[in-house]
């Protein structure tokens, strides 16, 4: 804590501390005319004067206190100043809800450690990067779930997208539900008061729907296109790709992705379909939608500094207060 407060002190005239080379000046001084003020004679034997008591021990305390008197008033000239410095941000942010997959396949080590874990840490740093955005998340596999609704609050969305598991540790149902996870999506931003409205829908599958289904992909797009939201979709895993392909991994021989879907959701919205075969170009595609998606920030930067130096003036009047009592009492000099 002591440490804490001292690293934030700074010296408006540091050139003052010049001023202490004349202490060690001071004391040569003092210690050399003391010593041509010695009186002398001869005697046969010192030991008498071998005692020593309280006042012969404090002889120099008077010159000891004065210099740190000295030291404390040059340390006050120097301007010492508590400096706190902080920022605000302030700006128009955008609504975002990220939509990802939790399906099975999300577990394929293809992407290393695996798919979900490169698309949650991916996730994580793009919400860092958007301080004044309202973000939410919706996750998908046999059925749809708002896991965070949107919020400004982006420590819990970070706590929500690190504690994310495939099918969310079992509770959702098997498949693959693009069609009402993007419904779920729309559903949860288009209340939103905010001018840009954008989904960013990330998947390594196609529709796998189980007979419970309600709403299929294009009635979810028709919704998406009413409500004037822009979707952004991406597609993980290998394969061959038309799309915009961002990532150097190998390609495989088959694909399960259903890109022609992806790509009409995207276009059709006014959004943009991207391919990410590594972790590397799932990040560049973050980055690229990052870019398109700009919100206006301003931020606000404070500076409060408070000056210390009168503890220090406070401390040389001690200083010498105390010497003048040594001088008027224990050491005291009589005629």
């Amino acid at each position: 804590m002591i440490y804490e407060w001292f690293k934030n002190i700074t010296f408006a005239w540091p050139e003052n501390f010049i001023l202490l080379g004349f202490i060690p000046f001071l004391t040569f001084w003092y210690l050399r005319r003391r010593a041509r003020s010695q009186a002398a004679m001869t005697v046969s034997t010192t030991r008498f004067l071998n005692v020593r008591s309280a006042r012969n021990r404090m002889v120099h305390w008077p010159f000891i206190l004065r210099m740190l008197a000295v030291a404390c008033i040059i340390v006050a000239l120097a301007r010492p100043q508590h400096r706190n410095d902080y920022q605000k941000t302030e700006g128009e942010g955008i609504d975002i809800m990220l939509c990802m997959d939790v399906s099975g396949s999300m577990g394929d080590p293809d992407i290393p450690p695996s798919r979900i874990e490169a698309a949650k840490a991916v996730a994580e740093e793009f919400v860092t990067n958007r301080p004044v955005d309202r973000i939410g998340l919706v996750i998908f596999s046999g059925e749809s779930f708002t896991k965070c609704p949107i919020t400004p609050d982006h420590n819990t969305l970070i706590t929500q997208i690190r504690s994310l598991e495939l099918r969310d540790g079992g509770y959702l149902a098997q498949g693959t539900l693009i069609g009402e996870g993007l419904a779920t999506a729309v559903d949860r931003i288009s209340s939103s008061p905010s001018k840009s409205r954008v989904i960013i829908l990330l998947t390594d599958g196609k529709e796998d729907a189980p007979d419970t289904r309600l709403i299929d992909p294009l009635t979810a797009l028709e919704i998406a296109k009413a409500k004037q939201v822009k979707v952004y979709t991406i597609g993980m895993g290998l394969g061959a790709s038309s799309a915009e392909d961002i990532g150097g991994g190998p390609r495989a021989s088959d694909d399960f992705l259903d890109e022609g879907l992806l790509q009409k959701i995207a276009t059709e919205t006014g959004g943009r379909f991207f391919r990410a075969r590594d972790k590397d170009g799932l990040s560049t595609i973050y980055a690229l939608i990052d870019k398109l998606e700009k919100s206006k920030v301003e931020i606000i930067r404070y500076k409060k500094i408070e000056d210390k130096f009168h503890l220090l003036i406070l401390g040389a009047l001690a200083f010498l207060l105390l010497e003048m009592v040594l001088r008027t009492t224990i050491l005291k000099k009589f005629p």
